[in-house]
């Protein structure tokens, strides 16, 4: 699962293996993950493991650098006029900290952060990389008891000059990703 086209590059395509793409931000990936999920339901079977691939900045990691993330929190849920913590949705059964097993263990380990906006600065909340689709993903395997990967490269430094980096990278990772994905569909994952 990618956001975008851009992000595969044409790579899992001309490979022969079938792509969801969710779109960008949080409510396209929860709409598309919540369909192809339904599916499988729908016909008594139980859900996949979901794998996000994408892009993403980070202000404390390189650009060019591959993380796997085990941990998701949203970056711009900000319930603290109620009393709530920064990332907290309130009244939500959820933990604010969705973690998962890691699925690729060969990668350093990250925190992602989503949010519904391009992050061109600090974000306010503790996370080393910064996307716009992950923590909906997780959230929904999370309700769904579906299992959950991701990996993420990053584009840019989330700073003044990430649109213009991330447009120049986005396309870089699809090769690795495409590698990583035949990785854990080799051990029937």
């Amino acid at each position: 699962m990618l956001a975008l086209p851009e992000e595969s590059d044409g790579a899992f395509e001309s490979a022969g293996v079938p792509v969801l793409y969710c779109g960008v931000g949080k409510i396209n990936a929860t709409r598309a993950l919540t369909r192809e999920l339904l599916r499988y339901a729908g016909a008594g079977e139980p859900p996949p493991r979901v794998v996000n691939f994408g892009s993403a900045g980070s202000r404390t990691h390189d650009p060019h650098r591959f993380f796997a993330c085990d941990r998701f929190v949203q970056r711009d849920m900000d319930a603290s006029g109620l009393g709530f913590a920064l990332g907290t949705t309130p009244f939500d059964p959820a933990p604010a900290c969705l973690e998962f097993p890691t699925v690729f263990a060969s990668l350093p380990r990250a925190t992602c952060g989503s949010g519904d906006s391009f992050a061109t600065g600090e974000v306010g909340i503790a996370c080393d990389v910064v996307d716009m689709e992950a923590y909906a993903l997780a959230k929904v395997c999370w309700h769904e008891g579906a299992a959950f990967g991701c990996v993420k490269y990053v584009t840019d430094g989330a700073d003044e000059a990430a649109a213009r980096h991330w447009k120049d990278n986005v396309h870089k990772a699809a090769v690795e990703f495409l590698r990583l994905y035949r990785q854990i569909a080799a051990r029937g994952g």
